[in-house]
């Protein structure tokens, strides 16, 4: 292949890394972007910088956060440079989901703020820690623990029939 052949993140090999953290991945840019043509390209774009940049990892949750951090500023980058800006409207003018779908959250979290969706997210989704999100994202701790107590807030009044704003 190229430069890269002989490189382990973590101790896995390229090959191995992108199908661990795939889902990892394409989760969190679909999160954000709500857009699966868009999500595809940041997923895409993630792992060509790690091929490219190769960089060192001392473990695997360093790598993880690695990459979910540079997903997210994919998706971030595409959002500014296209100047596309999600709309929510759509989402909620879904209907509410019926009984069996109650334990799903996904319905809820498309109803929430970018900033909020993507906390509550990484924190129960990807279950890491305000530091972690916190070093993820670029955000103060407690910012982190802030946007996760207003999110879990509209949540809950989207839960109860409000609509989360």
């Amino acid at each position: 292949m190229g430069k890269n052949d002989s490189n382990l993140y973590a101790g896995l090999s390229y090959e191995q890394t992108v199908r661990k953290y795939a889902q990892n991945v394409s989760s969190a840019c679909m999160m954000r972007l709500q857009n699966w043509a868009d999500a595809e390209d940041c997923f895409q774009n993630t792992f060509i910088k790690l091929y490219q940049k190769s960089p060192d990892f001392k473990d695997e949750s360093h790598l993880k956060a690695w990459l979910l951090r540079v997903a997210i500023n994919e998706c971030k980058n595409l959002l500014r440079d296209s100047r596309r800006h999600l709309s929510l409207d759509a989402a909620l003018q879904l209907p509410a989901p019926s009984a069996e779908d109650d334990a799903d959250l996904s319905w809820a979290l498309m109803k929430l703020d970018p900033d909020y969706r993507e906390v509550i997210y990484l924190h129960y989704v990807e279950q890491m820690k305000v530091r972690e999100i916190a070093d993820v994202l670029g955000k103060n701790p407690n910012t982190v623990k802030t946007l996760l107590h207003r999110g879990r807030e509209k949540l809950k009044a989207i839960y109860s029939g409000g609509d989360g704003r």
